[in-house]
Order: C-alpha cells, then structure tokens, then sequence
C-alpha cells in the first residue's frame, strides 16, 4: 500500500521557539525542531523533557476517590481483613496484580491475587471470581485495569459483604459502579492533571497515596517496581507523555540497571540480555510473551513469573511462557491467513471503509493480533469476532485518527458489553446480532471517517541530509526516548539518494533491501535496511536518485566487566518508504 508522506510544518511560533532554544542551548537546529514539534517552549521545557525527575509526578491525593480507597485499605490492613489482587489477563493487567501485590504483601494478613480465564470468566469482573471470594472469606477486592463497567458485579458482590476499589484507565459510562472508591483519571470531571495513564499507572498511584498516607518512604519501597510499570504504559499503547514519560522513562533505566527476577527471566529468552532495552523491545518481544499466557492459557502464569523469588524459577517460568508465544504465532499466522482469505472472496471489499468478520472457531485470545495485522494491511477500522462458551466476543483495532470505541458505541443496543479506547477496544454480542452489528459499523464508520484517515500516511519530522547525522545528533536524539504514541521516533527524509554500492536483498525470501547510500548533500555514507520493500529493486539499482524516509536506529550494548560498563552502539538507517519518482513524495 502506498503511504502519503506528510511534512509537519512548524507554526511562526514554533519557528521562533527553533531559533531560540538553538541559541540558549546550543544544539543542532534540527533537534531544537523536533522539540519545538513535541511542545517544548523553552529551554527549561527542554531539561525536563530530556530529564524527567520523579519528584514531577503528581500528587497522588489529586485523583478523585483516592482519599477513600487509602482509608478503606488501611482499615483492612488495620483489620487483617483478606484482600484479593484482581486483574486483566493482559500486560497491562498482570503487571498491575504484581506491582499491588508486591508492594502490599509485606503489610497484609492474608492477601492472593486472581487473573480470571480468558476462556470460561471472559473480560472484566467475574461472578465466579465474586463466588471465590466470598467462600474463602475475602473481604475487599481491587480490581486493576477492569471494573470501570462492571455495575451488576460489584453489586452482586456487595450482596455478599465484599467491597470494592476499582483502579481502571477505560472509558467509564454514565452509570458507575457502587465501589467503596474508584480510582479512573477518565471519570467524568476529574480533576486529575494527567488523564492517560495505563491500568498499572493507576495502581502505582494507588500505592504511591497508601505510602505517602503512612509515612513509607517511595523512593525505597515503590520505586523499585517502576519496571512493571514501563512494561504496562510500552505494552498498553498509551501516551509516553507527561506523567507517563516520567514513569516511562525511570522504569526502562530500572530494567536495564536491576530489572525483577521475573522480567530478568524474560529478558534472557528474548535474547535482549547485554543490550539497552527500549519500548520497542518491550512492544515486539517482552511484551507478546507476558501476553502469550493469557492468550493461551492462564494469564495467572504472567503474574507468577512476575513475582518469581529468584533466577532460576524465572527461567522455568519464562520457558512455559516464550513456549505459549511460539504457539501463539502458529495460531496468529493460521487465522490471519483464513481471515484473508474471507476478505478476498467479498465483491464489494474495496468500496467498504470497514472490516467486520466472524468465524465461529478462532480462538478468542487470537482475534485482537489479526485485528491489528488486518488493520495494517488494510488500513480500515477492524472488528475481528469469535464464539466462546454461548457469546460472540471481538476485538477491535482502528487506523490513525479514527475512534474505533464512538464507533462501537454507536452500536451498544446490539451488543452484550462493551469497553476501550480510541483504536482499541473489545465488545460481545449475541450471534443473531453479527450480521446487523456488521451492517451498522459499516454505515458508522462511511459517515465519520474522513479521507486522509482511509491512506496510510507517514508524517515527515525534518528534512536532513546525511551530514547532519553526526555523533552529538545521534547522542542527543537518543535523549527523546522512550519512544511511543505522542512522543514518535523522529522520521526523517533525505532527498536524491543513489546506491553508493551494490544493494542486495536481505531476509526471510529477499524481502527486504540491505543498502549503502550516499546523498547530494554530504559525503557522508549511510547504511540502511528497507523491510519488504523487494518490490523496488530493481529501481533504486540505476543511476537514477530517489527520496527516503526513515528512523535513526541505534542498538546499543552494555559490554560489562567487573569494573565498568562499555556501552558500544551500532547505527543504521530503517528506511520506511522509497519514492523513485522524486515528484510524487508530498503530501497535499
């Protein structure tokens, strides 16, 4: 598929902001641009951008109900109440359990944390789960990344004499359930400074009031779980902005300076031991695995190798898992190709804006990775449904700049539940009800999505020439990470490139191009590598110049002795688009 490329174009503020923090603070102009696009104003914007410190998150106490979650945990403390951890079966979801557990086993009576089964409990709060509660003698459950919906639960449990705390992220509806607190920067009239914090994000705020209510020192206690919380916000797709950059930004040092035992395990398998971990290695290798247990099996299994005591028992635990991942993939690529295969023998596909498709025997836990392979592939809002013990449940995924949950929304008197985000989200409904939920989607999103939001487009930081990637560039550029929604990795543009020596293809069948190039502006020679991009060849093989837009990669390694730690560090251009015809690469 073709992609748009698209210029972001600096304001005549934003101009002036260039100029200014290139004098103040004496870098490249082009990096002092890229800050300009990501809001900084001034140079003091720009020390707390490259340096987020902890001591900027916000206080705790400033999210509603806060006051009284911490009240009702320090009288079931007091109280040697029995507590049960509950949590979603994803990352986001089993990082929270094992931060909150973590961090409160030390001062509970008798506390155990509950994943519910994908399979047989389904998403959210579970009746069943209520039922274990109440026969083991819980009396306070927290639920973390779920809940938010879950009015008939949470009654139903109070019926049986268990309160609960309900720290969620999602979108709330207008009726919320009868917890003792809820914990949601989303509520309607928050008065929270920092409303896209991940399901974990929320449960490190919970614990970041309970410590600073009782006088336990953070920086000690809960700070040394910030791994779990990086692996949540990298994971979950949420903004790496404001008070998630900080969190972001101090979790990632955690993980490569002192990582769990759990994510140590996982590090190792996923063959990222000695390198400098980043969000994209959380989001294409760490992140899949933790997910593969809920997938599959039990996400129950993620939380446990989480909170492994120690090395060896990681090790064994991250083996079953990285086992699930394999099995996952098998299944993954299976349906996306029986999905396809669907979507091809449809007359009218093309003129659709949307895709909504059902098979009665895909496995529940695979839906939501072929919603997002069908996605990218197609570039249309996605619904991907499946049957599972007498519901059809499905998974959502959207295209940039499209809020696939309004779009859902629009159809909540055909479905069963509901609930995500603005290009994710999940949802059930009766199988009588596909068809017509089919038809309504599709009318949904004709009328609200807009043209540019139909082409895959990639937007254009800054145009350079190879010259200007020197060592202090680079090392400055490094600075922006992490990386992630509201905080991109740089893309940027070189124009008339040639081949400096012979490319060659590259890969699983010669899909990809391994290159070196040179460009008119420099003489500096760059190495690039261009995934699947086979098909042009042949053409960046003549004398002829061609346009490409690109990220600066950097893999960084940590070549560790007794004394010191080296860090070494091999670049190379990742090339994500190529324009043979040097007129045809900008956006209207």
């Amino acid at each position: 598929m073709i992609s748009k490329w698209n210029y972001l174009p600096l304001t005549d503020d934003m101009k002036q902001i260039k100029e200014q923090l290139s004098s103040e603070l004496g870098i490249s102009p082009v990096i002092c641009e890229l800050l300009a696009l990501r809001g900084v104003r001034n140079a003091a914007d720009a020390q707390n951008f490259f340096y987020p410190q902890l001591s900027d998150l916000h206080d705790p106490f400033l999210m509603d109900g806060m006051d009284k979650a911490v009240k009702r945990l320090d009288s079931a403390i007091g109280q040697k109440e029995k507590i049960l951890v509950y949590g979603d079966y994803d990352v986001d979801g089993t990082t929270a359990v094992a931060l909150v557990y973590k961090y409160l086993r030390p001062f509970c009576f008798g506390m155990e944390y509950y994943i519910p089964d994908r399979y047989e409990e389904g998403y959210g709060i579970s009746r069943k789960s209520i039922d274990y509660a109440a026969d083991n003698g819980f009396k306070l459950i927290i639920a973390l990344d779920c809940g938010i919906k879950a009015v008939d639960k949470v009654a139903y449990a109070k019926s049986k004499g268990i309160d609960f705390i309900i720290c969620d992220h999602h979108v709330p509806d207008k009726e919320l359930p009868a917890a003792v607190a809820i914990l949601n920067p989303k509520l309607k009239d928050s008065s929270y400074p920092y409303p896209e914090l991940s399901g974990c994000g929320v449960g490190f705020k919970f614990m970041q009031g309970f410590a600073r209510n009782n006088g336990i020192d953070e920086a000690a206690t809960l700070y040394p779980l910030l791994d779990f919380v990086a692996l949540s916000i990298a994971s979950d797709i949420v903004p790496i902005t404001g008070e998630n950059r900080i969190l972001a930004y101090h979790g990632l040092k955690r993980m490569n300076e002192k990582p769990s035992f759990g994510l140590k395990g996982i590090i190792n398998i996923c063959g990222l031991q000695n390198r400098q971990i980043t969000t994209t290695d959380i989001v294409f290798k760490i992140g899949p695995r933790i997910n593969a247990s809920g997938r599959m099996e039990q996400g129950k299994e993620a939380v446990d190798l989480l909170l492994s005591h120690n090395l060896e028992e990681a090790k064994e635990r991250s083996k079953n898992i990285n086992q699930y991942n394999e099995e996952r993939k098998a299944l993954d690529k299976s349906i996306t190709h029986e999905a396809n295969t669907i979507l091809d023998s449809i007359d009218d596909f093309d003129k659709r804006k949307s895709i909504v498709i059902y098979n009665r025997d895909w496995k529940r836990g695979i839906i939501g990775i072929v919603a997002s392979r069908l996605t990218e592939l197609y570039y249309k809002p996605s619904v991907v449904l499946a049957f599972s013990n007498g519901i059809v449940t499905g998974s959502a995924r959207s295209v940039q700049g499209f809020d696939v949950y309004k779009a859902i929304e629009s159809c909540k008197d055909l479905l069963e539940s509901f609930g995500g985000h603005t290009y994710a989200a999940g949802l059930s409904l009766k199988e009588e009800n596909v068809d017509i939920f089919r038809k309504r989607f599709e009318e949904y999103v004709s009328e609200n999505i807009s043209n540019s939001q139909t082409t895959p487009q990639i937007d254009i930081d800054s145009v350079i020439s190879f010259g200007d990637i020197t060592a202090d560039f680079r090392k400055k550029l490094q600075e922006f990470a992490p990386f992630g929604p509201g905080n991109a990795k740089p893309v940027f543009a070189t124009h008339n490139v040639k081949t400096y020596k012979e490319s060659k293809l590259v890969g699983k069948e010669n899909r990809h191009i391994k290159m070196e190039m040179i460009d008119n502006g420099s003489a500096s020679i760059m190495s690039g590598i261009a995934f699947g991009k086979s098909d042009i060849f042949e053409s960046i093989k003549t004398d002829m110049p061609f346009d490409i837009c690109y990220t600066i990669e950097e893999m960084t390694f940590n070549n560790k002795t007794p004394h010191y730690t080296n860090k070494k560090s091999i670049m190379q251009l990742s090339i994500k688009d190529i324009v043979t015809d040097t007129n045809d690469n900008c956006s209207d």
